[in-house]
């Protein structure tokens, strides 16, 4: 078992339901619905989804161009396993 403050985001995939489908370093595949932190005034930029497409690896976790991020713990904890068809387990 891989200690959660320890993952890392190894690769991120942006939808266009505004989630991302992510890779982390223990090797598990997860999806992240970020549609309930979008009225936090930090991430209202997010809502454009031709600015949600261009997340990028930064540091461990996801990041933007205007220096919003999510923790990878949280990325981690709130994702839901995907499965090797991109269909959500839960």
């Amino acid at each position: 078992m891989i200690i959660v403050r320890e993952i890392k985001v190894t690769a991120v995939k942006a939808n266009d339901d505004f989630s991302l489908d992510l890779r982390f370093s223990d090797g598990s595949v997860k999806r992240f619905d970020t549609k309930p932190y979008l009225d936090y005034e930090v991430f209202r930029e997010l809502k454009d989804l031709n600015y949600f497409r261009q997340v990028d690896l930064a540091f461990g976790t996801v990041q933007w161009s205007h220096e919003q991020d999510i923790s990878p713990e949280t990325l981690y904890l709130e994702g839901v396993p995907v499965s090797d068809n991109g269909n959500s387990n839960g």
